[in-house]
């Protein structure tokens, strides 16, 4: 059985790193991306069946790459998880309204993340 491919969308490395490490030892197929336009690339090429998606991101931030994510036609149905370490007073409203379906503040937790990014897939993906 194929695993549930993750998008990773994080301009730190070293989150990235950590992020792809923990999943993929968790089975799960991960691509990330550093930006906007690598995470539109890799979305289109395969589409994920979850986005982990930093808010804080250079040029088109985590909030506008959602809004844009669910307009798109073969997007629209991908749960994305915002994830942020700068959480400003309303910014998991913002997330919500921009489209997000969950949201976390990092660090990240290695005994607990891949387990609840598991969580959060549709229940037709493979766990």
């Amino acid at each position: 059985m194929a695993s549930a491919l993750i998008l990773v969308v994080d301009d730190t490395p070293a989150n990235l790193r950590l992020a792809e490490f923990l999943l993929a030892r968790a089975g799960f197929d991960v691509r990330t991306a550093q930006n906007a336009t690598e995470a539109r690339a890799a979305a289109r090429e395969a589409p994920p069946a979850l986005v982990l998606m930093d808010l804080q991101l250079p040029g088109v931030d985590g909030f506008a790459l959602t809004a844009e994510f669910k307009r798109d036609p073969a997007l629209a149905s991908v749960p994305i998880v915002a994830m942020t370490a700068y959480a400003m007073t309303g910014d998991d409203e913002r997330a919500r309204e921009a489209g997000c379906d969950w949201y976390l503040t990092k660090p990240i937790d290695p005994l607990t993340f891949a387990e609840r990014i598991r969580s959060y897939l549709p229940a037709t993906e493979p766990r």
